[in-house]
């Protein structure tokens, strides 16, 4: 166990109730979450209408980001009651509040019949999901390792891990479900709404769940002996060593497990539909490759009991840095093998005297970025250059009719495949090894993470403590991703760009962990 000395040791059975109760509240949180990105499109034509679909996607994905901002705030709210109140009733909390905003979201009538007052009720809903997120995890890895015999934590903390991948699994089950029960317009019209209120089923079971459980042993130990914190956020900076315990913790742990967990999850689910492949198609292999690779998270877990937390996290973030552009490649050359035989035969250059782009204009102000535009919204990879007049190469070769339909036949001509596609069994086998990688990188960072946060901080402030820097490095790394990439690749043409962002902040960890934190044995954590 990671603190409570004296405590009673909880028997075979309670610690399989709080595993199973603590791990499907978070996947049913994520769930939560994680729909909204899973459902981007729809909540962008519904919220967020706008003549320019690349705006129009920019503008989901910030209120995506909007969810993810407030998580630090519902980290300092929620941390604070957990330190003082108990873990417990802590999470009974923020599950509650997740549910009913959640289900919100799938009730709010469209733009098209309340007008700006929809995409408002809806970024306050997130702001809500946000400030629950913020108070979940903390509260369930904690009292999971609360709970934990000597040199098991890792172990048993992964289970928490490995059920934010459940979540998002869950949402894709869910959405892929519903849409094979309902006709394809009644779907588009309005049955997407359904997993949102779904969520109130899930509500239910979780808060079933979780009444049943008792108070964290730690916490109860510290109650009696008059030990819990009077105000957990002023000690969580002003506790002997704890402001270099936050800093690596939020630059050297959370950001950069955040951006590889979600660029081996929704960054792959972006990429695939910047390749044209099916959504149907693409949802069912990100979901089986998730599935597939689940099984690192507990077991990089269980290994840090035996080789210590430092060591998966750093050779993690070092092999995210030598494969991630690779990887990428060979699920993208899989994806759509025309598309991407077509881009290296017959590349796209647009040229012109400016040639600038704006993804956020609804109309581009000159030729050159209206072409930019165009290409951008097909999924097209091109160059820019600089000519003295406005032209499109194709291979090298001149287009006369820059027209969409010209342009549309010229790279058709070309070899560009500009419809939707199902790749073959085979690419989809290489894509799945692709997305398996992707979460063993995604495992090797990830798996541990809760059992050494949980080391990392004394038990008095532990909520406080590892909630705030994990939230800020996850709301703000993690969060900002997808519309950051997403600039990114809009801006350069270039659909492997946004993984630079990836790269950066995971280089910066790297630097973090190595100079911050100690190696750690089962049951220790320590910054040097």
């Amino acid at each position: 166990m990671i603190a409570g000395a004296g405590s009673p040791e909880p028997t075979r059975r309670d610690i399989q109730r709080v595993i199973a109760a603590s791990s499907f509240g978070t996947m049913f949180e994520w769930y939560d979450f994680f729909i909204y990105g899973t459902l981007a499109k729809y909540i962008g034509e519904a919220y967020f209408p706008t003549d320019n679909v690349t705006v129009q996607t920019l503008l989901t994905w910030a209120g995506f980001a909007v969810g993810f901002g407030f998580r630090p705030l519902g980290a300092i709210l929620f941390g604070f009651l957990g330190d003082r109140l108990g873990r417990k009733y802590t999470f009974l909390v923020t599950i509650a509040l997740m549910g009913l905003a959640t289900a919100g979201v799938g009730l709010v009538p469209s733009s098209a019949s309340i007008g700006l007052v929809a995409p408002v009720i809806v970024i306050g809903l997130r702001i809500l999901q946000g400030l629950a997120l913020g108070g979940e995890y903390g509260g369930a890895a904690i009292y999971v390792a609360e709970h934990s015999p000597p040199g098991k934590s890792g172990f048993y903390t992964s289970f928490i891990q490995a059920s934010v991948v459940g979540g998002f699994l869950l949402s894709l089950i869910v959405v892929l479900s519903a849409k094979a029960l309902m006709p394809a317009a009644v779907w588009a019209d309005w049955g997407w709404r359904f997993p949102f209120v779904f969520s109130l089923v899930l509500l239910s079971i979780s808060l079933w769940m979780r009444l049943k459980l008792s108070e964290s042993p730690v916490f109860r130990a510290m109650k009696e002996s008059g030990e819990t914190a009077v105000n957990p956020f002023v000690e969580s900076f002003t506790f002997p060593g704890n402001l270099k315990r936050i800093f690596v913790a939020l630059f050297g742990i959370s950001a950069g497990l955040t951006v590889i967990w979600y660029t081996a999850m929704f960054s792959v689910l972006v990429f695939l539909g910047t390749m044209r492949v099916d959504d149907t198609a693409a949802q069912i292999i990100i979901g089986v490759g998730a599935a597939s690779g689940l099984g690192f998270f507990v077991l990089f877990g269980w290994l840090s009991d035996r080789i210590g937390r430092k060591t998966p996290i750093v050779v993690g973030y070092a092999a995210t840095l030598l494969l991630l552009f690779p990887i990428y490649w060979m699920m993208g050359s899989a994806a759509n093998p025309a598309l991407a035989e077509a881009s290296r035969r017959a590349p796209v250059v647009v040229s012109g005297p400016h040639c600038a782009y704006d993804p956020f204009a609804k109309k581009q102000t000159d030729a050159c970025g209206k072409l930019l535009d165009y290409f951008s919204k097909k999924g097209v990879p091109y160059r820019k250059a600089h000519t003295p007049v406005t032209l499109v190469l194709i291979g090298g070769e001149a287009v006369r009719d820059t027209s969409r339909a010209g342009l549309d036949a010229a790279l058709t001509q070309a070899g560009y495949q500009l419809d939707k596609v199902v790749p073959s069994v085979r690419n989809i086998a290489v894509m799945l090894v692709a997305i398996v990688m992707l979460g063993a990188l995604s495992g090797l960072t990830f798996g541990p993470v809760a059992a050494l946060l949980s080391e990392m901080f004394p038990p008095r402030i532990r909520y406080s403590s590892m909630s705030i820097p994990y939230h800020i490095g996850t709301g703000y790394f993690g969060g900002f991703l997808p519309f950051i990439s997403q600039y990114i690749i809009a801006r350069t043409g270039n659909p492997y760009s946004g993984l630079w962002y990836t790269m950066a902040v995971v280089a910066m960890a790297l630097l973090v962990t190595i100079w911050g934190l100690g190696e750690t044995r089962a049951g220790t954590a320590e910054v040097e």
